[in-house]
């Protein structure tokens, strides 16, 4: 009797683990798809703020899905023009003072972008949290006012991504993401990104700010104010072509 309650108990432990680690997918999904929208038009500010000066850049981007991203700088003059396109699993890079295109390989993706603390791939957001990683509720925390899931993203060992570990703050209501924490392969902290500012935009309320402050380097961070957001645009596969991103304004 007792090896049968056993049995049954392993039985629906781990029917509770299966259950556990496919609503973790779900929430994170649901977060991604509120945060990205299916095809998406931004313009944003960033200020790369460093202990002995504070550099301001603006830019407008385009996404559709998971496999279309085109960022276009807008200032500062010296930058103004360059594109970082992102075609399936290829990124590309166009520096109108040279005219050239080079391809980012992805060994470059962890890099970092324009001189901020954000990399390569959170610009155009190459690898997908969603597909790339596997999704663990480890509990409930408060965060910033809201109840929040705390979830785990570890990747699947043959997906090419920057981080060896994520942690998420995902609100239970509202199902928006307000903090990621961002791990490398050894475990030890590189970037805490935490979002505020929530608004009403569209068809949905989502957080139109970002800071992100690396671990070890006292007095830098990059912050990001989403200042226009609009979901649902249509915008054709063809508008994220090596050639449109040369002519692009």
């Amino acid at each position: 009797m007792e090896k049968k309650i056993s049995v049954v108990l392993l039985l629906c432990l781990l029917g509770t683990v299966n259950v556990f680690g496919q609503d973790a997918k779900a929430i994170v999904k649901r977060s991604y798809d509120l945060m990205r929208g299916a095809s998406s038009y931004n313009e944003a500010t960033m200020s790369i703020v460093r202990p002995k000066y504070t550099r301001v850049l603006k830019f407008k981007s385009w996404a559709k899905g998971t496999d279309y991203s085109l960022v276009y700088v807008l200032s500062p003059a010296k930058d103004k023009g360059q594109v970082s396109l992102k075609r399936e699993s290829e990124m590309w890079n166009w520096m109108p003072s040279i005219r050239r295109m080079i391809k980012i390989p992805p060994s470059m993706m962890n890099q970092s972008w324009m001189g901020s603390d954000l990399t390569n791939d959170d610009i155009v957001k190459e690898s997908s949290i969603v597909d790339d990683y596997d999704h663990k509720v480890l509990g409930e925390v408060a965060f910033e006012g809201e109840s929040c899931y705390r979830i785990e993203l570890i990747p699947h060992e043959d997906a090419a991504v920057v981080w060896g570990k994520i942690i998420s703050l995902i609100s239970k209501e509202h199902g928006y993401t307000l903090q990621n924490k961002y791990y490398d392969e050894d475990d030890e902290l590189v970037n805490t990104e935490t979002m505020s500012k929530v608004k009403k935009v569209g068809d949905r309320t989502i957080p139109t700010f970002y800071e992100v402050v690396p671990a070890d380097k006292p007095g830098h961070k990059t912050t990001m104010s989403m200042d226009v957001i609009r979901f649902g645009v249509k915008v054709q596969d063809s508008f994220f072509s090596i050639q449109n991103a040369k002519r692009v304004r």
